[in-house]
């Protein structure tokens, strides 16, 4: 039972009805081109209005008509009146569900200028990232027009219908800038000591406080830690400091974020624990007297529970915890927790809107097409016997959703157990024992939905047709072909199920994600590790926000890398390796191959006239991530 979690807090003459703020997760792309609310968005908010949080957070919009401040392809715009009709239907459905509304205002200053081809910031401290546009520095004049931007934008909003308003001084958009001395070498009155840096803050809040009122909630995100020591960023203590200047200069709220986009070290994904920065959280809340709202990392309803009960925090922010699954909140009120489907901590979300793309979720299929009716789980017209051939990924998920359609749906799986790749993927470094989780949730709603599963089962075309099927999905992954050497050689799959045990020098072939997943937990168990990899680069199979942590962890574990190469032959526990520098030998008494992988679909053929339907869906198709594959199943699953 979750005591604290689900009691009331009053913030002002606000009464919250629980412990739960929805953050503004990530600007969704969603939206019109001309930064109005479209209907897809609408959808969406219909939704997230539903989560049961206490108070929710509207992405942020931009405020200013030059668009500096613009810093996604379709970010909501707050810079016009003309806004105000379209945010007012947003605040409508949050305040409908009982909820307070407010409304984020994100000028991603540094990280902005996305149409205008250059990003203002206080000084003229060069992009790190490639991607971003190059930097302009702010007169004071700008600055004085920002901090009315941001006023005006804040009336807009409270015109609309919000109850509040939050701004971004997190994460490298422009109050950060002028925050840390990273990217603040000003040597006038908004640069230098702590209290200059801060300056444009204050002035920000209270020309919002001025314009908004007293009686309007005021929010401001910042920084726990920015993560940019090697380029001199600001300390933990320093964070602390702005904080209390935020609170004295009239925040109702601290919202505690972690690192910047071009930090070096990661703050969100699955390698670091889920209680990894509660520690800024609890220190925070040592120095200042408003509410504490925390979220990076934290996605457990309990774990947000006891830290309430302890004082550590005043509210649990949640962000990726309900894109994955948005009744995270009532299956937890409700004790459920074995039934709330984890977020994998992939960051699939980041890297689809850092490509100017709407965001998706790797287990979520349903985000982003709320309002497309192909995507609802209706009860089937016509009950079907389904045959699920494969229970990795792909199948499980399409065997779970055909079965609350009510079809009759049976899985075979040829292992004796679920979870296909997901098993080995679950040995990665840090954590990967997530990918468990997964597996664990969906044998718990199959087994809820009645699901026959069949375990140790081959599956060929007699078998579909004595079952007596109308449907067959063929789930049935991918494979490596085990090319064999003049040393034990083993594949990806039997290193991560500890079927086999190398020796002391070892050699992955290929740079897929499955072989850094081997190549490092082999460096972990002591083994001298050597990847080669035909391609250009390694991590070619993997997303964008999670390829550099592959690469930290190669350098992290002294892994060496060999790309544009192949082995020559191997004679004597020597792989003599094709260089683009000439032939280079490695010692080596085990290879593993990693990859390619291909496709296993023969049962295709098969099965072309056993039964009335047959698809083909995830890896069996072809070799992808697990996004592809859930979304796959949950599409296949929904149309049968």
């Amino acid at each position: 039972m979750l005591e604290h979690l689900f009691q009331p807090i009053r913030i002002g003459k606000f009464e919250v009805k629980n412990r739960v703020k929805y953050a503004a997760c990530s600007v969704s792309n969603f939206n019109n081109l001309d930064g109005t609310v479209s209907e897809r968005e609408l959808a969406r908010m219909k939704v997230v209005a539903k989560t049961g949080c206490g108070i929710i957070t509207n992405q942020g919009a931009f405020p200013d008509s030059k668009k500096e401040g613009k810093g996604y392809f379709r970010q909501l715009g707050l810079y016009d009146d003309k806004f105000i009709p379209g945010l007012k239907k947003v605040a409508d459905l949050i305040h409908a569900e009982g909820a307070i509304a407010i409304q984020q205002i994100l000028h991603a200053g540094r990280y902005g200028g996305i149409d205008t081809g250059y990003a203002i910031q206080p000084s003229d401290v060069p992009q790190r990232l490639r991607h971003y546009k190059p930097v302009k520095e702010m007169s004071k004049e700008d600055i004085h027009r920002v901090v009315e931007d941001h006023a005006e934008a804040a009336r807009r909003a409270i015109e609309a219908g919000f109850d509040g308003v939050e701004i971004t001084a997190f994460q490298g958009y422009i109050l950060a800038n002028f925050l840390s001395p990273f990217t603040n070498k000003r040597t006038d009155e908004y640069g230098g000591e702590i209290e200059n840096r801060c300056r444009f803050m204050v002035e920000t809040i209270e020309a919002i406080r001025d314009r908004i009122g007293g009686d309007k909630l005021l929010s401001v995100r910042l920084n726990g830690t920015e993560l940019l020591d090697e380029v001199g960023g600001s300390t933990e203590e320093e964070c602390i400091e702005y904080m209390k200047i935020a609170e004295k200069a009239g925040a109702d709220i601290i919202s505690i974020v972690v690192g910047w986009h071009e930090s070096s070290r990661g703050a969100l994904g699955r390698d670091l624990p889920t209680t990894q920065w509660l520690y800024l959280a609890e220190n925070a809340k040592k120095h200042l007297k408003v509410p504490v709202v925390f979220g990076p990392r934290f996605g457990d309803p309990r774990l947000a529970d006891k830290a309430i009960k302890d004082g550590i925090i005043d509210m649990w922010e949640i962000c990726r915890p309900a894109l994955a699954d948005p009744e995270i909140l009532h299956k937890a009120k409700e004790g459920r927790f074995e039934d709330i489907k984890p977020c994998l901590g992939g960051l699939m979300c980041l890297s689809t809107m850092f490509h100017n793309l709407p965001y998706i979720c790797t287990v979520n299929p349903r985000l982003g097409h709320e309002v497309e009716p192909e995507y609802e789980i209706r009860p089937a017209v016509r009950k079907k016997r389904i045959a699920v051939i494969g229970g990795g990924v792909a199948g499980l998920e399409c065997a779970m959703v055909a079965a609350r359609r009510g079809h009759d749906v049976v899985l075979f799986e040829k292992e004796d157990r679920l979870g296909g790749q997901l098993v080995p993927a679950s040995k990665e470094v840090g954590g990967g024992h997530v990918f468990l989780d997964l597996i664990r949730y969906y044998e718990t709603q199959l087994r809820k939905l009645g699901v026959e599963i069949k375990l140790n089962t081959e599956v060929d075309a007699r078998l579909i047709a004595k079952g007596g099927f109308d449907v067959a999905v063929i789930a049935t992954g991918a494979e490596v072909d085990k090319v064999t050497f003049n040393v034990p050689t083993y594949t990806a799959v039997e290193v991560l199920k500890d079927e086999v045990e190398t020796g002391k020098n070892v050699v992955v072939v290929s740079g897929e994600r499955a072989a850094l997943v081997a190549a490092e937990y082999l460096a972990t168990k002591g083994k001298r590790v050597t990847v080669i990899e035909e391609g250009r680069r390694v991590g070619s199979d993997v997303i964008p926000t999670f390829r550099w942590r592959h690469k930290l962890w190669l350098k992290e574990f002294n892994i060496s890398v060999l790309t544009e190469s192949k082995i020559n032959k191997v004679e004597n526990g020597i792989a003599y390796v094709e260089t683009p520098e000439g032939i280079v030998e490695v010692n080596v008494d085990s290879i593993v191959i990693g990859g390619p992988r291909k496709s296993v679909n023969y049962l295709w053929k098969a099965l072309e006239f056993v039964v009335d339907e047959k698809y083909l869906i995830g890896d069996a198709v072809m070799p992808r991530n697990t996004a592809y594959a859930i979304h796959e199943g949950y599409k296949l699953g929904v149309r049968i």
